[in-house]
């Protein structure tokens, strides 16, 4: 890992097309601003954990489990029919 020390105003480059510039130190954290081609996926890391754990817990979803979701659902949303 590169670690390097940056100052509100200065900036740093990955590859050809990518610049990273830092706008503002706050006790909050860091401002930063992110120039890259339209292309480039930029991504916080903690939404494509997000996605990831999401992927795979519906990929690990049955059939089984989808219906006893739906027959949940249902009978939380159920309303007596002489309520109707």
């Amino acid at each position: 890992m590169l670690v390097l020390r940056r100052r509100a105003g200065e900036s740093l480059l990955i590859g050809d097309d990518v610049e990273v510039e830092v706008l503002a130190i706050t006790a909050q954290g860091a401002k930063i601003g992110i120039r890259a081609p339209r292309k480039t996926v930029v991504l916080r890391k903690e939404l494509k954990i997000t996605r990831q754990q999401n992927e795979a817990a519906a990929h690990g979803l049955t059939r089984a489990d989808l219906k006893q979701a739906l027959e949940k659902l249902r009978g939380s949303s159920h309303i007596e029919p002489s309520l109707r």
